[in-house]
């Protein structure tokens, strides 16, 4: 057999029995990338207290201590008012279901609302003739809150696994660097490794303060609206706030869905809130944010959120766009790499993001 060939038919299944391995380990390799996450948004308070302690473990410590703190005051006040509402929503919930299934909730809702008879009875027929398949779709929302809740360990799991990230990340990435000998196969892992810490860092950050405003916003409003279970509501809407374009819509169409269900009058009000607020987190505050770490196309996004939840559910919905956007810096430093091979050295370059003082190096 030709030596090129059979070199080629290895590298081939190599690389097959490496993705195979990826696939199998999914779910561990996950944590490990929530671990990562985690250990880039508190890395710049460890970094500071770092320089008052002179040691790194001491400085993790403060820091993991105070996290536990704020969580602590946190669920002291407000866990308990979101606990009651799902409790309250939780309860409710079969007989809501019960009424739309009926076709009972049109009635309900078309009185309140000012609906003439005709359409009343025809949304309510509807509803009864699309029973099967509403009672379907609710137990398929059933079963992803119940793989969600299945994955709560990883709450616990996260913290940890990010300590060693936080103490030891610099000198994981010397060391993959200290095992490439060829100069321009290091300026392109030393670019990539770079790349990737200035834009998941600027990332990490930008989504928790993205949906920091979401909730603070969702639930403001509909609490003085009094929209019920608003609290809880807001909650669910700034977690749906760390998915890229599928979060936001689904966390409006929550939130209408509830309102209508419990039986709220003002639902256009409601619905041009979520409008304005979408345009405006949208196209004024997420650019501000964000900078340009990202820069990928929608399609992109969206291809990205739904091969994630295809492979690993809900957690792979929340980790497709660091990803996706890790490809993509790797991409085209591998392109200019291959450039400088074929005409020679070139200026240094830099994906469009901004530079970050204190840009941490956990990688």
């Amino acid at each position: 057999m030709d030596t090129r060939a059979a070199r080629i038919l290895l590298t081939a299944l190599l690389f097959a029995l490496g993705l195979g391995f990826l696939y199998v380990a999914r779910h561990t390799l996950i944590a490990f990338l929530f671990a990562i996450l985690f250990a880039y948004l508190v890395d710049p308070a460890v970094s500071r207290v770092e320089r008052w302690t002179r040691s790194r473990g001491t400085a993790i410590a403060v820091i993991y201590l105070l996290l536990v703190l704020l969580l602590g005051l946190f669920f002291f006040f407000v866990g308990p008012r979101i606990a009651r509402q799902a409790q309250r929503l939780t309860e409710a919930l079969p007989s809501l279901l019960d009424q739309v299934s009926s076709g009972n909730i049109a009635v309900t809702i078309g009185h309140e609302h000012g609906w003439s008879d005709f359409t009343i009875r025809q949304v309510g027929a509807f509803l009864a003739n699309h029973r099967k398949g509403l009672v379907a779709l609710a137990q398929r929302v059933g079963i992803r809150l119940a793989e969600v809740a299945k994955e709560a360990w990883l709450l616990l799991l996260i913290p940890i696994l990010a300590i060693f990230f936080l103490k030891d990340g610099g000198r994981f990435g010397e060391a993959a660097l200290s095992s490439i000998h060829s100069q321009p196969q290091r300026e392109f892992m030393e670019g990539v490794r770079g790349d990737l810490n200035e834009m998941l860092a600027q990332f990490i950050r930008a989504q928790l303060t993205l949906a920091f405003f979401s909730f603070l916003s969702y639930s403001s409003f509909m609490g003085i609206t009094k929209v019920p279970y608003a609290l809880m509501l807001g909650t669910a809407g700034g977690l749906m706030e760390f998915i890229p374009l599928v979060g936001p819509l689904v966390a409006a169409l929550l939130i209408l869905l509830v309102a209508l269900l419990a039986g709220y009058p003002h639902l256009l009000v409601l619905l041009i809130f979520l409008g304005g607020w979408r345009v405006v987190q949208d196209y004024m505050i997420a650019p501000r944010i964000m900078g340009k770490s990202m820069e990928l196309h929608p399609l992109a996004t969206l291809f990205g959120v739904l091969a994630g939840g295809e492979i690993a559910g809900v957690l792979g919905v929340y980790l497709s766009i660091p990803v996706m956007a890790s490809l993509r810096i790797f991409f085209r430093r591998w392109r200019l790499y291959a450039e400088k091979r074929r005409f020679g050295p070139l200026d240094d370059y830099r994906l469009g993001v901004d530079a970050v003082r204190d840009t941490p190096r956990l990688a």
